[in-house]
Formats: C-alpha cells, structure tokens, sequence
C-alpha cells in the first residue's frame, strides 16, 4: 500500500492533533494549499484503504482523575477470545484491548485489557467485572499497575526529504 505526496502530507499535518476550532479540517486544506472536501475525501479513502484506522480524540485520563491504572492480562480459551475480548474491550472503563501470542511457559497471557479507575481499590472492583464476564473460559490473570507514563504518541511520519 503506498501514499502519495498529498496524503503523506496531510498525514504529516494531522498525527499529532488537529486544531482545537471549529472547522480544523479547513485549517489543515489551507496550510496544504488545498481546499477542505480534498482533505476530508483523502482521509477518507486512507481509512477505507486501512492507512488510518481512525480519527479520535484521545483524553489524558489523569488529567481527568483516573490516575490508578492497570493493565489486566487474563489466560483465556483460544476459542472464545475474539467474542470476549469484544465484550471487555466494550466496557467503559477499558481504554484498550487486544490479544497477543502466549510466551509459554513463563508467560500463559493471551488477552490484555487496560483498566482505568480513581484508585487501586476500583481498578479491583473493575477487574473483578472482568473476570466475571469471562467466567469459566479464564484460567488466570494478573495485573501490572502503572507507575508513571512513557510515552502518549503513536507512530509519527515524517514528510521525505528531496
């Protein structure tokens, strides 16, 4: 799959936010030299061809209190973890979800879900939703807390330099 000049542009101009106005994707056309249905038609079709997953704001959760946080990783059967993942990554207080391969033996984790709560004790109660909710298909779980943040950017492009 490859980009054009004018996506990677308007990728390069949109990554790390759009404006905080009321027409941001006519801001973004204008620094372009571009007008406003151009952009908006381009990102769509780089959705639709998978390019971007999506458009979304995406929230600090301390700055909204929710400085307990524990990513929640559960041993679920192989053969129901697709339905139940997108049943735990539906909750309100799971901000991402998703499978990963198992290291066994050290290592019998296949499902992760990342819990948000305003303390240890509600992140708890939260965990214990979730593993009601998997009932008799989880063999086992375990959470690791956070204790500070790294890093809040996704991948980053860079526009080529001729």
């Amino acid at each position: 799959m490859t980009i054009d000049s004018t996506d990677r542009a308007i990728i390069a101009a949109t990554q790390a936010g759009l404006p905080l106005i009321a027409q941001p994707y006519a801001q973004v056309a204008q620094e372009l030299g571009l007008d406003e249905p151009e952009v908006l038609k381009r990102m769509n079709a780089m959705q639709d061809r998978g390019i971007i997953r999506r458009v979304a704001v995406a929230p600090n959760h301390y700055a909204l209190g929710l400085t307990s946080n524990g990513m929640s990783v559960w041993d679920v059967e192989d053969d129901c973890i697709g339905e139940l993942g997108a049943q735990v990554g539906a909750l309100s207080f799971v901000s991402h979800c998703y499978e990963r391969p198992r290291a066994l033996p050290d290592w019998p984790y296949n499902l992760f879900a990342m819990i948000h709560g305003t303390s240890r004790d509600e992140v708890e109660e939260k965990r214990g939703q979730i593993a009601a909710l998997l009932g008799g298909a989880c063999r086992g779980s375990e959470i690791l807390y956070s204790t500070r943040i790294l890093k809040k950017t996704g991948l980053r492009l860079r526009l080529r330099e001729n």
